[in-house]
């Protein structure tokens, strides 16, 4: 079973008992002896570490360090007399906005990774834009599976929560989601879209596999949500599709959403674009995806699709306290009080990013439509030049390629070329099972 967030956040006053706060400038928390190991051999490069607190009992202790076990340190909080929990409280006044609250590298896809200074003040500023964007309840529930060093779950699926006084349930492992979906009964969950790519999947499988008479229903009751769900399609109001709907729902849609627990508001997607026709297969079907775009640079929320008008192929409209510039060449430029202060020991990197005016260079070419929705086409860095001059947005093509059920990934290349053409890895796996094909190894397949 997922398990909920813990009363912690009282460390300050459990710290306190044992050790001179002067000297602490940094503790570690740790999870099995695994990490424990890892520990052990970069200790020696940690001169500021002070405390590790550990699920298990260490062999041998650290170099001046205090370990204390995590099952101890939750009492010891639990046991804190009033003015200890006062005087913690009063010591967490002294934060300020502007002062530093994480470092989250950059994965390094497209150089070294950088290390993104986020103070507490752009997370803030980011958690109460969202919340005025959309409705959280301390009613509301959600499953976490992506890791936190990921700034999208940390503000999403994290601090969002914890403002809005919602339960959060962690999911024993990514390949449990789909029984801890249907024990946890999230009224939403943050994710990325290779997830929503292989529900698809899976569905459309065993819609294929099904007597004829169920894989005509499955696509009527597609054809009216499709309808009924998109507020711009001519027909939305219309009674015809208002009393097809209730059909549809009793013998489609809600036995869909029973697979996610039943009580599914919205998904939120983020992290990667998400296929523009496997969002809309989900909204044919009553399950809300809200498309968003941020960077780690940006903490991370920049727009995501209303609740009440989703638009499939945009990432939404801006939060109310974020700018957006298109520049002359099509680049995103963004500012506001989420924009990171720069990056660790790399003010030259900083520089190429955020320029004299704080407009920070996002890197993706995009645009905005009149009503303020805004739509990511490409990387700057990332558009192939054909030797005969011609500029070619690879993501389309790639996330077309993606969408099949018989190719696991797909990149267009070209650069300096006068063709374009993609490079491939199958779904093996689908491959054998669809075509029956008995091959030694995927070499010979």
């Amino acid at each position: 079973m997922p398990q909920a967030q813990g009363d912690v956040g009282v460390l300050g006053g459990v710290f306190r008992r044992h050790v001179n706060f002067q000297l602490v400038k940094g503790f570690l928390a740790l999870a099995g002896s695994g990490q424990l190991e890892k520990l052990k051999k970069i200790i020696g490069g940690l001169p500021e570490m002070r405390i590790v607190i550990s699920a298990e009992h260490p062999a041998e202790s650290f170099p001046n360090t205090i370990t204390l076990m995590y099952g101890s340190v939750l009492n010891l909080a639990k046991n804190m007399d009033e003015r200890e929990s006062d005087a913690f409280i009063e010591s967490t006044k002294k934060t300020a906005r502007g002062d530093l609250a994480s470092i989250i590298y950059t994965s390094g896809t497209t150089g070294d990774p950088k290390g993104v200074m986020l103070t507490h003040g752009n997370f803030l500023s980011n958690v109460e834009a969202t919340l005025r964007a959309v409705d959280l309840y301390p009613t509301d529930r959600t499953l976490s599976f992506l890791p936190l060093s990921h700034v999208l779950e940390r503000t999403a699926g994290y601090y969002g929560p914890m403002a809005a006084g919602a339960a959060i349930y962690y999911a024993e492992s990514m390949e449990t989601i789909p029984e801890n979906l249907m024990e946890v009964k999230p009224t939403f969950a943050v994710s990325v879209p290779r997830l929503f790519e292989k529900m698809h999947a899976r569905i459309m499988e065993k819609v294929n596999a099904a007597v004829p008479k169920k894989q005509k229903l499955f696509h009527w009751a597609r054809s009216v949500g499709a309808r009924a769900y998109d507020k711009h399609h001519p027909e939305h109001d219309s009674l015809s599709v208002k009393l097809q709907l209730i059909a549809a729902r009793k013998l489609v849609h809600e036995k869909l959403a029973g697979r996610f627990g039943g009580n599914i508001r919205f998904f939120v997607s983020g992290g990667a674009p998400l296929n523009k026709d496997i969002a809309r297969f989900f909204q044919s079907l009553g399950i809300r995806i809200l498309e968003g775009y941020g960077l780690t640079e940006t903490s991370p929320i920049i727009s995501f699709n209303p609740i009440d008008d989703v638009r499939p192929g945009t990432v939404g409209t801006l939060l109310d306290n974020v700018q957006v510039r298109i520049a002359d060449d099509g680049e995103i430029l963004v500012k506001g009080p989420n924009v990171m202060r720069g990056y660790y020991n790399d003010p030259e990197a900083t520089k190429e990013v955020i320029d004299g005016d704080d407009w920070c260079h996002t890197g993706d070419i995009g645009s905005l439509d009149e009503d303020g929705f805004l739509t990511i086409t490409d990387r700057k860095k990332e558009i192939i030049v054909l030797s005969n001059g011609k500029n070619i947005a690879p993501q389309p093509m790639e996330l077309k390629l993606q969408a099949d059920n018989f190719i696991n990934q797909a990149m267009i290349i070209g650069d300096k070329r006068n063709f374009v053409s993609a490079l491939i890895v199958p779904n093996f796996d689908k491959l054998k099972e669809n075509f029956g094909i008995d091959a030694d190894g995927n070499e010979s397949l």
